[in-house]
């Protein structure tokens, strides 16, 4: 197995298929604002780097940086359910924080689901803790706000 990280387009049909899957999952999960999700068209925006992860040439995986200036966003992370434990999501994760660090970018925020439990285990395992919401984003039961130092 051999996992690729890289600069991806939120049009490809494969990655759209992904976020179509994670979009409805939220929607699932979550009243309607509860969801924080960017459409597929915003993940193009210039602030943004959209990153895929590949097994075999297969897109298995996504995730987004938007460079928010003050601390980098991780966004639209998501992993196909049956590539789920290949280190997709590591790998992602990893290659983002290095997106950051070279951007200059002091530190990562992010906000997920509180039911979405395997998740926030994986952002903790990578240093991120909890903290109150930051930018645009309220309080509000459904969310998990995190942060880590880069």
């Amino acid at each position: 197995m051999t996992l690729t990280v890289q600069q991806g387009d939120p049009h490809d049909p494969a990655v759209m298929k992904l976020l179509q899957a994670s979009h409805a999952l939220m929607n699932e999960l979550f009243p309607a604002d509860g969801c924080h999700y960017l459409e597929i068209d915003d993940l193009c925006a210039p602030e943004i780097t959209f990153l895929t992860v590949t097994d075999a040439d297969k897109i298995i995986g996504c995730g987004a940086l938007s460079n928010k200036v003050s601390y980098g966003e991780l966004k639209s992370m998501f992993v196909d359910p049956a590539a789920r434990g290949k280190g997709a999501a590591d790998a992602l994760i990893s290659h983002i924080t290095t997106l950051a660090r070279d951007a200059g970018l002091p530190k990562l925020r992010l906000e997920t689901g509180e039911a979405l439990t395997a998740a926030i285990k994986l952002y903790e395992k990578h240093g991120f803790a909890r903290r109150r919401p930051f930018g645009d984003y309220t309080d509000h039961p459904d969310s998990t706000f995190m942060e880590r130092q880069i």
